[in-house]
């Protein structure tokens, strides 16, 4: 199967990792390979005399986008392909790194796939995982209580209409189990009132709270930033893209603890705490260039933050 992805802020992001000739970097995210190969071939840009290449970990827990990549990058001895999640990479990769990238959320393969249930443009089996084990979509909405349902809702997507859609799905599955995408889709347009449905698609928001149910996406991703943050040479950086509220509200944690430094009360004439901070800022938050929103409209919510470890 080829596996197609739409990088986004490729260049943004690989040049915010300041790649340089035999660094060691993570791409926590890797789907089709667009950061993993741009990154290399700055890595291979000649600077000065001949200096190592150095070495790509591209990392992703999808199948398909493993297996795309082993294809890509064969015969590429400075990649080596992972199969994994990233909240896992320091149980993967032993050695310090000098930059990790993500790039959260679902794959543009993943969502044009029909047969894996992401979309609900496109009738399929109601999947949504992207390692394609554990627990599927239909699995959550033809056995889960309402009220854990409706809880998923506001969590994940902060959806208004969480009653009314969580009841909606508890009626409809009492009635028959719900299998398909462009079943779900339908019962959750019936349950929004109709304004909403003329707003945007009235399903967007469950499709979405049901994937992070699915894949545990948001469940424990700062402890991950933080793991990562923690496998980074003094100097490393970690740029993550986030493509929403919720993702976004998580890095900004993550950046606050990480940069807060002296917490002595401001009257103390001397720090006597010692706390300094672990990281500092080096760029504003990026967002894409009107070209990039012309090619690729996915791309409109994205947000590149990036962090740098103290220390050098």
């Amino acid at each position: 199967m080829t596996f197609h992805h739409e990088t986004v802020l490729l260049h943004e992001t690989v040049t915010a990792l300041l790649p340089r000739p035999g660094g060691v970097y993570l791409d926590g995210t890797a789907g089709g390979g667009g950061h993993t190969a741009l990154l290399l071939r700055r890595m291979q840009e000649p600077r000065g005399k001949r200096q190592e290449i150095g070495h790509i970990y591209a990392l992703d827990r999808d199948p398909d986008a493993v297996a795309a990549l082993r294809a890509r990058f064969a015969g590429k001895p400075a990649v080596t392909v992972l199969h994994g999640n990233f909240f896992e990479a320091d149980k993967l990769i032993s050695e310090p790194l000098d930059g990790a990238l993500l790039d959260l959320g679902a794959s543009s393969h993943q969502l044009d796939t029909a047969q894996r249930g992401f979309s609900y443009h496109k009738e399929a089996p109601l999947d949504m995982r992207m390692s394609q084990t554990g627990v599927t979509a239909a699995q959550l909405v033809n056995t889960l209580p309402e009220a854990d349902l409706r809880q998923i809702l506001y969590d994940y997507a902060q959806e208004k209409f969480a009653p009314r859609i969580a009841r909606a799905i508890v009626n409809a599955r009492a009635a028959a189990p719900i299998e398909t995408t462009t079943q779900l889709a339908e019962i959750v347009a019936r349950a929004v009132p109709a304004a909403a449905r003329r707003e945007a698609h009235p399903a967007r928001k469950t499709f979405m709270a049901l994937r992070y149910a699915c894949n545990g996406e948001l469940d424990g991703l700062e402890e991950a930033l933080l793991t990562l943050f923690g496998m980074l040479k003094p100097g490393g950086r970690l740029a993550v893209i986030t493509f929403n509220s919720l993702e976004d509200a998580a890095v900004k944690r993550v950046t606050k603890a990480l940069t807060a430094g002296c917490e002595c009360p401001p009257d103390f004439p001397v720090c006597v705490c010692g706390k300094a901070p672990r990281a500092r800022v080096p760029q504003k938050p990026i967002t894409p260039l009107e070209g990039e929103l012309k090619r690729n409209g996915r791309s409109r919510s994205a947000k590149l933050r990036t962090l740098e470890k103290a220390g050098l």
